[in-house]
């Protein structure tokens, strides 16, 4: 059967979101998919669980049998190439497991992993045994990794008496065998939302950004698809770690706020308007209110 990357130079990148549905659109597998086709990817999904949720938060969670979750990827990539892996929420340890064997498999495909382990009102999405087989089976797979400061802290084990930096932080993750930690500032009191990358070396680029206001649902996942999409693209990372930024940030500027919580980001901004200028600024801005991921 002849190959249609073969026949048609335009084929758009395949990208493979492992993520649990979000019944609302604003985060989860449905908000992947979404970012991941509106910046030129064929998106390619594996439910690794189902939820009971709105805008205001997760009700419930149930994870999906590790043996369909493995079904379901193997299905697909026997089948297509892809160009990019992009993890969420993943539900249990089992799914976690199986997911890292079948990536094991792929260890030139990049991966982003964004550690999604509590919705954005707070409620824990990943339990301490979840967290483990994290750091021990997905983490030394992984291209780049895109907490928030909070998820860093857990992730790096910051049980220190005095609360260690950042970069410490992104050090530790590091030293378990990810290739780049992006730790994006939202949670921290700075007058611009910092979001910093981190390599073996050390800082690879800062960005500072406006805060916006309101509180937004998905955003998180939002910004590691586009990551996952621009290096899809053929981006190298620090350019595509920018440009998904840039992406993230207009898509929380026309937020709209169909139920009684959060904002969901509008990731077809473009298509609507084209008013929004990137707003990648060096001096503090006047609007004080937050940014919030997942």
């Amino acid at each position: 059967m002849p190959n249609p990357t073969d026949q048609d130079p335009d084929f758009p990148p395949l990208v493979l979101t492992f993520a649990a549905s979000d019944p609302s659109g604003g985060a989860g597998v449905q908000a992947d998919i979404m970012t991941l086709a509106s910046m030129g990817c064929h998106p390619l999904s594996v439910i690794t669980a189902i939820t009971v949720q709105d805008t205001m938060g997760v009700e419930a969670l149930q994870p999906i049998d590790a043996d369909w979750v493995a079904d379901q990827a193997r299905c697909l990539l026997e089948d297509m190439p892809v160009d990019a892996f992009k993890i969420g929420a993943l539900g249990s340890v089992e799914n976690i497991a199986a997911i890292a064997e079948i990536l094991s498999d792929y260890p030139d495909v990049p991966l982003v992993l964004d550690p999604v382990l509590a919705s954005g009102r707070g409620d824990e999405l990943a339990s301490d045994e979840m967290l483990h087989a994290l750091r021990e089976l997905l983490l030394p797979q992984t291209t780049i990794l895109t907490p928030n400061s909070m998820e860093a802290r857990r992730l790096a084990e910051a049980d220190d008496n005095d609360e260690p930096s950042l970069s410490t932080c992104a050090q530790r993750l590091i030293e378990t065998g990810c290739e780049f930690v992006l730790i994006t500032g939202t949670h921290e009191p700075t007058p611009q939302v910092i979001n910093t990358l981190y390599g073996k070396g050390g800082v690879v680029r800062t960005d500072s950004w406006q805060r916006l206001p309101g509180s937004y649902h998905g955003s998180g996942c939002t910004l590691a698809s586009a990551i996952a999409a621009m290096l899809a693209n053929g981006l190298e990372l620090p350019e595509a770690v920018r440009e998904a930024q840039d992406y993230t940030w207009h898509a929380l500027q026309k937020a709209y706020r169909p139920g009684m919580g959060q904002f969901l980001p509008d990731r077809l901004f473009w298509a609507r308007e084209d008013d929004a200028e990137p707003r990648a600024e060096t001096s503090p801005p006047s609007q004080p209110s937050d940014l919030h991921r997942h």
